[in-house]
């Protein structure tokens, strides 16, 4: 199968069937963010994607259950091509059961919900959408290019449209001195969508991008291992009238946060002021992956 440039999916999506909709992010200005930098943005044309799914099937010896459209943002494509895909994708594959798409806030508000509703009938029925931070002070400094005000307005007309919502809440993207804001106004906004997902990514400053820079020059304070988990123990205290997952699934993250609110609130927080008593050199440096 031929791909353009880098190709990103969720971990959650590993065992997924990758299909290029779209070359690279539409937004592609986030301060923290390097994944699609070097790639301009375009979307192909319903022939280029039949052809894709084609070849795709070609390369498939058994059934694919689950699909991810790639790469950032695929939501932003024209509702009836979009649907004309989708529709496409499962004729050619009409034993998949999932089908998930990234989605920021910025561009799933710019469909209605009834063209959502098309959307999930032609079989999209997760998306995954890089929240970050409730706080619009944070949002800003990220340069997200979304408010909380159209973070929550996304969140309802997804669910709203029948489908799966996967947030995404960037530990420590407000450095040390936002941290207590970003979570509890990251919390504040998660209230009001009420999504099947809550993910925790923490932030690592990756070179090349405006953050990174900041934090090189001294501008930015990276959170310590106890900072980024104390930041995750008052957005969980803040967390109220929910019935999320909530999952840490991702190489970044100081340790395993993982269970289904409300019921395992108590046990999620008890586990994490475990993790605050482990001496912090037996984390990863914050500034890098795991070691």
């Amino acid at each position: 199968m031929l791909y353009e440039g880098k190709v990103y999916r969720p971990p959650s999506e590993s065992g997924s069937l990758i299909l290029q909709l779209t070359v690279g992010c539409p937004h592609n200005s986030c301060f923290f963010c390097s994944m699609y930098r070097q790639q301009k943005f375009k979307m192909k044309s319903l022939q280029e994607i039949k052809e894709h799914v084609l070849n795709a099937r070609q390369f498939q010896s058994g059934p694919v259950r689950t699909v991810f459209l790639a790469d950032g943002n695929s939501i932003i494509m024209k509702t009836e091509r979009l649907a004309r895909a989708l529709s496409f994708i499962t004729e050619i594959f009409p034993e998949v059961e999932r089908i998930t798409s990234y989605g920021s806030a910025r561009f799933v508000i710019l469909k209605s919900e009834v063209e959502l509703r098309k959307l999930r009938e032609e079989g999209l029925n997760r998306i995954h959408t890089g929240m970050e931070s409730g706080s619009r002070e944070v949002l800003e400094i990220i340069n997200k290019g979304s408010t909380p005000e159209e973070i929550v307005e996304a969140g309802k007309r997804v669910r709203a449209a029948g489908m799966e919502l996967s947030e995404y809440y960037l530990v420590g993207v407000g450095g040390d001195e936002h941290t207590a804001e970003h979570a509890r106004e990251s919390a504040r906004v998660i209230n009001r969508i009420n999504p099947e997902f809550i993910r925790f990514r923490t932030f690592i400053p990756i070179p090349g991008t405006e953050l990174y820079q900041q934090y090189q020059q001294g501008d930015f304070k990276l959170l310590s291992p106890h900072q980024a988990l104390a930041e995750i123990k008052i957005f969980l205290e803040n967390l109220s009238g929910i019935n999320s997952r909530v999952l840490s699934d991702h190489i970044s993250n100081y340790w395993d946060i993982s269970g289904e609110l409300p019921g395992d609130r108590e046990r999620i927080l008890a586990e994490v002021e475990q993790a605050l008593k482990i001496d912090e050199s037996k984390f990863r440096d914050p500034a890098r992956g795991r070691l």
